[in-house]
Parts: structure tokens; C-alpha cells; sequence
């Protein structure tokens, strides 16, 4: 899989941008958590592993800023238990 360039809105969205549509990560920064609360990707780009991608960036932007992560979104949330190497990163309670 082919790195894509994720473009990051301090405190809102990290995107990927391309022709056939926009694959976005929407997150809210509430109380040193980074809040992911919603994973799209349009039909036409599915299959490429996009979300994947979006929720990585976003964890590695949580470790970096020394944030936790709170993943409400379910794909998110399922990702995150696929990739034990940030569960450091998981907020509890």
C-alpha cells in the first residue's frame, strides 16, 4: 500500500484529498484526549486502504503531541485493537 499524503486541520480533520473524492478523520481535543469521532470514506475510494491510513496519522500525531486517544468511531475503534503497538496511546475511563 502506496503511503498517501494526509493533510492534518489542527484540532479538527486530518484529510486525503483526490480526484474521485475526499477520505476524511474527524476528532475534537477535549481534556489532553484526541477525541476520533468520525472515519469517511466515499464509495469510489474504498478498498485502499484510506481510513487505515487516516487513523494511523492520527495516532502518531496523538503520541507526538502527548495526547491519548479516545477512539469513538467504531472503525477507529476496531483498528486500534488490529494494532497493539499504539494501545499505549488508548485513553481509559
Amino acid at each position: 500500500m502506496d503511503p498517501i499524503d494526509i493533510r492534518h486541520h489542527e484540532g479538527q480533520r486530518f484529510e486525503a484529498v483526490f480526484p474521485e473524492g475526499r477520505a476524511v478523520l474527524d476528532y475534537q481535543l477535549a481534556g489532553g484526549r484526541l477525541v476520533i469521532v468520525h472515519t469517511g470514506v466515499p464509495p469510489e475510494l474504498r478498498g485502499r486502504g484510506l481510513a487505515g491510513q487516516l487513523v494511523r496519522a492520527a495516532f502518531e500525531h496523538a503520541r507526538a503531541a502527548g495526547l491519548r486517544v479516545e477512539p469513538r468511531c467504531s472503525y477507529a475503534a476496531e483498528w486500534s485493537e488490529r494494532h497493539p503497538e499504539f494501545a499505549d496511546l488508548l485513553a481509559t475511563g
